[in-house]
Formats: structure tokens, sequence, C-alpha cells
């Protein structure tokens, strides 16, 4: 579920798959309206059964004033979750809009403030100490499936006992360890090597349950029938694998001219990265 119209985001991550942001901000506004949303979820599951309704947008879902009004018309058609880059959850509205999700995933790169602003560049007002605060604050009220997720990059230095320290207070259900597996932001942003990525699982594993991002997703997407909305409904949030739009082709019954002409169109390119082939979401107009 994408609640938010184009890249907007509280921060501007060198490994986003999404690429820099085009607006950086910490003001939560309506974006859309809830009965939109819940309209348009509905008309989504008439086609396919899932595990969760994700709030997974091209950007900080928590930026979304109405994120909390749109969940709570949702929980009647399935489990609701979200994922958060954690950056808002010092505020007390966010924490109770956050509380009226089954799952809730929340981003925990590093404990270091100066590694912090180099990896997550967030908006100049953020503190990453009320972010933690905050992190420690909602996990002692919340029920559901929490989770945290960690990207680690080739060429920096973490703390990876700070970190697991961090997860010991925080008691999450689940850490996960990821690495970038699309195009990211900035070109010359590289995946953590085999050693840093057993070595941070040797450290948090001493105190939650840890579990490893390192390879490529499945192709097990939802299809609606219509290939062009599919291929730019998809790489709005997200870079897709040649593989995936392949799949995408065959479950909608077109040929590859639909991404031929969205080629020529301008709304997609192709960006290589890891040895694959990505197709990329150019524009951010909505269809």
């Amino acid at each position: 579920m994408n609640n938010l119209p184009e890249k907007i985001c509280s921060y501007s991550c060198i490994y986003c798959q999404i690429g820099r942001t085009k607006k950086i901000t910490i003001e939560r506004r309506e974006f859309y309206k809830p009965e939109m949303i819940r309209e348009d979820v509905e008309k989504a599951l008439k086609d396919m059964k899932v595990d969760y309704i994700t709030f997974v947008p091209n950007g900080e879902p928590t930026l979304d004033i109405n994120l909390g009004r749109s969940a709570e018309m949702l929980k009647d058609l399935g489990k609701i979750a979200v994922i958060s880059n954690s950056s808002l959850i010092w505020r007390e509205d966010v924490r109770h809009d956050l509380n009226i999700f089954d799952l809730v995933s929340l981003k925990l790169d590093t404990t270091n403030e100066e590694l912090w602003r180099r990896i997550n560049r967030p908006h100049r007002d953020l503190e990453l100490d009320k972010i933690l605060e905050g992190m420690l604050k909602f996990s002692e009220d919340y029920d559901g499936t929490l989770i945290t997720e960690t990207m680690l990059l080739e060429g920096f230095e973490y703390d990876f006992e700070g970190i697991a320290n961090f997860l010991n207070e925080l008691k999450p259900d689940k850490a996960y360890i990821s690495i970038p597996i699309r195009p990211p932001a900035e070109r010359w942003v590289r995946p953590a090597n085999p050693y840093t990525i057993m070595k941070a699982y040797e450290f948090f594993s001493k105190f939650v349950k840890v579990e490893l991002l390192t390879d490529y997703e499945d192709l097990n997407f939802g299809f609606s029938g219509d290939a062009k909305k599919d291929l730019l409904s998809i790489t709005s949030v997200h870079p897709l694998r040649e593989e995936a739009v392949l799949e995408i082709l065959k479950k909608d019954k077109a040929n590859f001219d639909v991404v031929k002409e969205l080629l020529e169109e301008g709304k997609l390119e192709i960006r290589e990265f890891g040895g694959k082939r990505f197709y990329i979401r150019k524009s951010s107009d909505q269809i």
C-alpha cells in the first residue's frame, strides 16, 4: 500500500532503492483520504490473497497524518503491517498510530550519531537519541509483532555491540540484517561483505532472533491483468529485476512491447547493479 504520492521522506538514505528524496520533511500532513485507500485495497483484494496489507510507500509512511485512520479502516479486511524508518517515533501521535498495526517494522541502521547522519542523511531537525528513546517507549506498550531491519554497507565501521545492546532493550520479535539488492540512490554504494554480515549476526543473535535478507525476493507479486499499471505501480516502490518484469508480463498475458513503450515514454529506465539488470521508475506520476 503506497500512501504517499511521490518520494517524500524524513531521510535521504544513500542506499535507498527509490533514489534521493525529492522532498525531505518531518511535517505530517494529509496525502490521500482514508476512504480512497480503503476503496483501493478492497479492489485489490478481490484478485489476490495476502498475509498482510502492508503500508510500504516510496517514502516514510508516518508522514501521512491519516495513517492511523487508514489503518483502522482496513483492519476488518485482514492483518495490517507498516514498514517505517523510525524517524518520527519520538512523537506520541506517531506511536499511537503504529500501535494500531498488527506488525511494525522499524529501521535500526546504527546507534551512532555520526554514522547515522552519513548513511541515513536525516532531516536537519531530527535527533538520533530521541528516535531511539521513542522506539523503546513504543516497544513497552506494543503487543503486536515488532521487527527491526539493519542495512549493512561496504566501507563503514559499524558498532555492532551498540546495536546489539539496543536490540536487547528493545526486544523485537525478530531482527533482520539486510544488504542492498537493488540499485541504490548513490551509485558508489555497495553491499557489505559476508564477514561483516556474519559479524553482525553473531552480535545480534546473542539477544534476539535474527534473519538475513541478503538474497533476491521471490516473484510472487499481485497481478491486476494490466501489465503497464502493474509495472508502474511496483516500480514506484522499488526497482524490478528483469526476471520479475518478465514474470509480470507472463501473468498479465502481455508481451515486451509494453516495457519498450514505457522506456520510450521515459517512465522507466534500465540500471545495472550486482550483475543484474533492473527497471526503475523515472516518473512519479500515479496512474
